[in-house]
């Protein structure tokens, strides 16, 4: 009788169980679903939600590249590789690649600290998914470029002047003690 009693109550638990599983689903049947349809309606941009000094994908403006290397040196994963080749007729620095592998950076911010023209720096672009590894490598160099060379004096070409102020800015921006935004900024 025992083993026919514990039969019955074993069929009366799985029962029991599949109804309480079934009524947690049906329960979703029955609410208004929360679906975010990112990125088309967002009351926000994301990047206008992102915090002071969010370091996304790198960028590099190589109007005031110097072709120092220093990024380079100062990636902890090598994922910066940079070829600058002086020019035999014009004795200049020329760049022919200046490549930045996404899938391997770690937005660490070393190598905008370093480069003295601010150059290469951290944009607010968060969104790096790909099909391929291979086309998650940045590549700034499709021809030589000749290296920025600063000129001496407080003249700066007036072509150059406003991307080599916005890198200064944001060096200075790095550069503040305690977290603190440039003066002239509000507070986010």
């Amino acid at each position: 009788m025992s083993a026919v009693s514990q039969y019955v109550h074993n069929i009366k638990d799985t029962v029991s169980t599949i109804f309480e599983g079934m009524a947690v689903t049906a329960s979703h049947f029955m609410r208004k679903p929360y679906t975010v349809q990112y990125p088309d309606r967002m009351p926000v941009r994301v990047q206008d939600t992102l915090p002071f000094r969010y370091r996304g994908i790198l960028d590099v403006d190589l109007e005031i590249c110097t072709g120092c290397l220093a990024c380079e040196r100062a990636c902890p994963i090598d994922c910066i590789v940079i070829v600058a080749e002086k020019d035999q007729q014009t004795r200049q620095l020329l760049l022919s690649q200046f490549d930045i592998d996404i899938a391997k950076c770690m937005y660490c911010g070393l190598c905008s600290e370093v480069c003295p023209t601010g150059s290469i720096h951290h944009t607010t672009e968060f969104e790096g998914a790909d099909y391929s590894l291979e086309s998650l490598i940045r590549r700034f160099v499709q021809d030589p470029v000749m290296a920025y060379k600063a000129k001496k004096g407080p003249e700066t070409d007036p072509r150059i002047a406003p991307i080599l102020n916005r890198g200064m800015a944001y060096l200075d921006q790095w550069a503040q003690p305690g977290g603190e935004k440039p003066p002239g900024e509000e507070p986010a």
